[in-house]
């Protein structure tokens, strides 16, 4: 059947795959199987068959069809719930696993499904499913446990159930048992211990079989003891710990020893000290333990093992026997009595200084027969020389002497040094203090005690001083505002080294500090104290004036008063602002503005009576919620010159081409207003002024070439001064027109003779258009190819001579010259020579570019 499997149960309506909806009146059970309908309803006539699904083989199977209809012979009027599905009276839950507790009720109207937990609230994880018929716990606890009440109602009553959920939880192991030998005689015991809900209970078994209570055998609450265990006491031994919910194994192997005495068979050799007692060793292996006796000879040692204050005549063979009862062993052990060790040359305490080097030496006197091993200790720990970065050093300038040298000492290397020496014999320790004297340690806790606008008092523990006293402490503190710690001023000062109590004064109002303290001594200062607590001073009336009060420049009627603003480590409390005072020179009554904005630089103040570059008297005072402080120095401020007032006059505009104007004016007068520089404002007189162009002047310059303009075009052109205020009036308008634009057409059917290094070149005249400027000469352009520069002449003629320098390829080039500028290049000459004297020039026409032939070089 399906109860050995999960499985999941859907109810279909008429037909696959629509399914029924779960919501307050429709209720499917996951215990059961059943659909429950609260309420029918006529939409609920029709067939249902029950799918049930498989979740581990996702097998579904369906049931037969099963009809609902409605019946005709009246309505079923309203009653109270009546709960049809509920979860046991007790439900056993595993910790850790999701509980869900089914309630479901018929009733009409369809009742509401509520839930509480007697005693104790809900666990808060808890979730509400399906119209709140389910109520689910997941990661159920212990604490979890307790009565649940599924409570449904309607207006016509209600009804509840109430169950109780049991959290059990499996035994878990607390201790367990381990493997253990014995000798046969002895006493086992055992224990293990478990935890679980309910809690468990214990039974034993051995080899597999239950251990029952004996008169050597105890079992009590997971306790197993066995006195005088025997052989047939061995063997594989189980603790079961169990409650209703499950059991939990543990294991362990008892075996118990049985043999004779056995000794090692390699010789035995004891070697004792003159004078000491000896201790003679016999340990077999045996099971169980035996019985030793000793004897020298035919004489047996007894009752004691111990040879005391030796001599040379102890020494000889000693036989140990062991027996027990399943045997018996003897042992010889040959015992030889050597002189003892002594310290000739103990290592001296010393007294040293952080940084200095000591040497530590060690010889000891002993038995020449034996070998010598020395080591050294610090605090009774052998010293690791790898592990102290070079510090220590070992030699061993004899073999009964050795020196621990000590480089660069530190405080940790402080302490009690041990020399010890040892032979197979015995034993010796030689020992000595070094004290290590250096700065101070830090001093303990810094506590503000009080704190006030510019004092702090502090207190603290002194720090170990190191073996050379406290001389002074610094106190030291630092602010947001400061580069690390700054060491303070204090009263009293200096702070000797026996005081733990001090103020330090000059400190800032209204500032966070965070203070320390540093110890020194004869030899140097010592790692600083932990910082205090971050402590704020109180509130002062500010003491610090702004810096580089100055100002000028604005608007016309304007005073401008500029300062450096003061740091917030100054500003000595909330609300701080600053006092702008100032008056004409000459009167008498200042006037005084506030500023409340701590970070401003500037205050401006306008009056429309006073002229232009009138002098102020001006101060800038600080203040704060506790008050006014001073106030800077007077210094003198004039008011604003203004913007230029006067416009530039005999504005002349004349063309240089096709594409420049040239403009020239005459500064405005001395005065009020100078302007720094100029604009120049021009446009075509076809286009509207706001279309039009500007260019300003580097500084005072009085004429500007305005380029890339329209050729045969008139432009009205006006100019104005401006200053850091403002701009000046515009001049009167002056018109220019530029020339009309130069010859589209090349210089063309260029012809050259070349005679040597000489070179005739003639070509067609340029014959410029109604819109284009005359013809008034052409340029000829000479270049060697591979070279950048070019050689450049004039004439008013279309044709020219050429002497070529030196020999090489060179290329040809003309351009009609013209009013507008030049006109477009001809197309290029290429002309191959041999190599020759520096040529030139020169001009064949019947007249000179302006009378003069020349070169130059581009």
């Amino acid at each position: 059947g399906w109860s050995c499997w999960l499985r999941l149960e859907y109810w279909v309506f008429n037909e696959f795959p629509s399914f029924v909806a779960e919501d307050s009146r429709r209720f499917i059970s996951q215990l059961t199987g059943n659909l429950y309908v609260s309420k029918v309803q006529p939409s609920d006539v029709g067939s249902y068959i029950c799918l049930v699904k498989n979740t581990v083989t996702n097998a579904r199977v369906l049931s037969p069809p099963t009809p609902l209809t409605l019946r005709t012979d009246g309505l079923m009027g309203e009653y109270e719930p009546k709960i049809e599905v509920h979860f046991p009276l007790s439900v056993p839950a595993a910790r850790g696993v999701t509980v869900r507790l089914e309630c479901f009720a018929l009733g009409n109207p369809v009742p509401t499904i509520t839930w509480r937990k007697m005693n104790g609230n809900i666990p808060k994880k808890a979730r509400l499913r399906k119209s709140q018929a389910v109520l689910e716990i997941p990661n159920v606890q212990l604490e979890d446990s307790g009565t649940y009440e599924c409570k449904a109602e309607n207006p016509r009553g209600g009804t509840a159930f109430k169950g109780h959920i049991q959290v059990y939880t499996f035994p878990q192991w607390i201790s367990t048992i381990n493997d253990s030998q014995l000798d046969s005689g002895d006493q086992l015991h055992w224990e293990c211990k478990a935890t679980g809900k309910p809690r468990p209970t214990y039974r034993w078994l051995r080899n597999g079989e239950p251990l029952t209570p004996q008169s050597r055998v105890e079992m009590v609450n997971g306790e197993l003891i066995i006195q005088k265990v025997q052989q047939a006491d061995s063997g594989m031994y189980q603790c079961v710990a169990e409650n209703k919910y499950g059991a939990i194994y543990c294991s362990a192997e008892l075996k118990i020893l049985a043999s004779p005495p056995v000794f090692s068979p390699n010789p035995v050799r004891l070697i004792a000290t003159l004078g000491k007692d000896m201790l003679l060793g016999c340990r077999p292996r045996a099971s169980p333990k035996p019985r030793v006796t000793w004897r020298r000879g035919d004489r047996r040692i007894q009752p004691s093992r111990r040879i005391i204050n030796s001599t040379r005549s102890d020494e000889g063979n000693y036989v140990c026997r062991a027996e027990n009862q399943f045997g018996s062993a003897e042992m010889t052990a040959m015992l030889w009595v050597k002189e003892a060790m002594r310290v000739d040359l103990s290592p001296s305490s010393v007294e040293v200084t952080v940084g200095e080097s000591v040497v530590l030496s060690c010889r000891v006197s002993h038995d020449p027969s034996l070998d010598v091993a020395f080591q050294w200790l610090l605090n009774q720990q052998p010293l690791n020389f790898q592990q102290e970065g070079g510090h220590f050093e070992y030699t061993q300038t004899q073999s009964s002497t050795v020196d621990l040298m000590i480089r660069s000492i530190l405080l940790k290397h402080a302490g009690k040094y041990g020399c010890r020496a040892q032979t197979s014999a015995d034993t010796v320790l030689a020992e000595a203090e070094v004290l290590v004297r250096g700065p101070p340690g830090p001093p303990g806790v810094v506590i503000v005690e009080e704190i006030k606008d510019t004092t702090a008092t502090l207190s603290w523990s002194g720090g170990v001083d190191n073996h050379s006293p406290i001389s002074s402490y610094n106190l030291q503190a630092r602010s947001p505002f400061s580069l690390g710690w700054q060491t303070l001023r204090t009263d009293p000062e200096p702070v000797t080294g026996d005081m733990e109590s001090a103020m330090a004064v000059e400190l800032n109002p209204w500032v966070d500090y965070e203070f320390r303290v540093v110890a020194s001594n004869a030899i140097g200062t010592g790692d600083p104290s932990a910082p205090s607590r971050g402590v704020r001073t109180k509130e002062a009336v500010p003491s610090v004036v702004p810096a580089n009060v100055s100002g000028g420049n604005g608007r016309r009627h304007e005073l401008v008063i500029s300062w450096e603003p003061v740091s917030e480590e100054f500003q000595n409390g909330e609300g701080f602002g600053y006092i702008v005072a100032f008056r004409a020179n000459g009167t008498r009554g200042w006037k005084e503005k506030m500023v409340t904005s701590a970070d401003s630089t500037m205050y401006k103040y306008r009056d429309e009576t006073f002229p232009p570059l009138t002098p102020f008297e001006v101060k800038v005072g600080v203040y704060n919620n506790k008050g006014d402080g001073p106030f800077s120095g007077v210094v003198t401020v004039y008011s604003a010159e203004g913007e230029p007032r006067e416009a530039p006059s005999e504005v002349k505009a004349s063309s240089i081409s096709s594409s420049e104007i040239k403009v020239t004016w005459r500064p405005p007068n001395p005065g009020p207003g100078r302007p720094r520089g100029y604009e120049v404002s021009y446009r075509k007189d076809s286009e509207q002024e706001e279309s039009g162009n500007r260019k300003k002047t580097v500084g005072n310059e009085t004429s500007m070439v305005l380029t890339d303009l329209e050729g045969n075009s008139v432009y009205l052109i006006t100019v104005r001064g401006f200053n850091s205020i403002g701009q000046g009036p515009a001049s009167t308008t002056s018109t220019a027109k530029t020339k009309k634009d130069p010859p589209v057409q090349p210089p063309a059917n260029l012809v050259w003779i070349q005679e040597g290094t000489n070179v005739s070149l003639n070509w067609d005249p340029v014959k410029s258009k109604d819109n284009e400027s005359d013809v008034i000469g052409y340029k000829v352009l000479l270049s060697q190819e591979g070279r950048v520069h070019n050689q450049v002449m004039r004439t008013i003629t279309p044709s020219a001579v050429l002497s070529l320098p030196e020999g090489g390829t060179y290329i040809i080039e003309v351009r009609a010259l013209s009013e507008g500028g030049e006109g477009a290049i001809s197309s290029q000459v290429r002309v191959l020579t041999s190599s020759g004297d520096n040529g030139k020039l020169s001009v064949i026409g019947r007249e000179l570019w302006n009378s003069l032939s020349y070169w130059s070089i581009n």
